[in-house]
């Protein structure tokens, strides 16, 4: 099998994939259908195994056909079930000026959302 070969068969497996861009917690994402991802915190009170839609999609892709949003799609979701709810290791935050005995430090840990993207509508 040559490289032509390999590529043109990838070529056609990712035509086939289904996937959208959405936007959450300042960032965008590129998700399918079984994907794992962690996010940032969502407000709200929200448990593990709750349901979570997405409704900032700013593309989808279902292998046929592209739609773009300007910026988001009006009648497009991505519904997600939240699997874990954790923070980030503490990030130390210090402030020093030297020889004015100043000193401050201050700890942060950045709480973040693991969902499985369960469906694209």
């Amino acid at each position: 099998m040559q490289f032509q070969d390999i590529f043109c068969s990838m070529g056609r497996y990712l035509n086939n994939m289904e996937f959208a861009i959405i936007a959450t917690g300042g960032k965008q994402y590129k998700v399918s259908k079984g994907d794992t991802l962690k996010i940032e915190k969502i407000k709200g009170d929200f448990k593990v195994g709750d349901k979570i839609v997405f409704d900032k999609v700013m593309l989808v892709e279902d292998g046929k056909d592209t739609t773009i949003g300007t910026p988001f799609i009006s009648k497009a979701s991505v519904e997600s079930t939240l699997e874990e709810i954790g923070r980030n290791k503490t990030v130390e935050v210090i402030k020093y000026k030297q020889k004015s005995r100043y000193f401050k430090k201050n700890g942060h840990r950045q709480p973040w959302f693991k969902v499985k993207i369960s469906d694209i509508k």
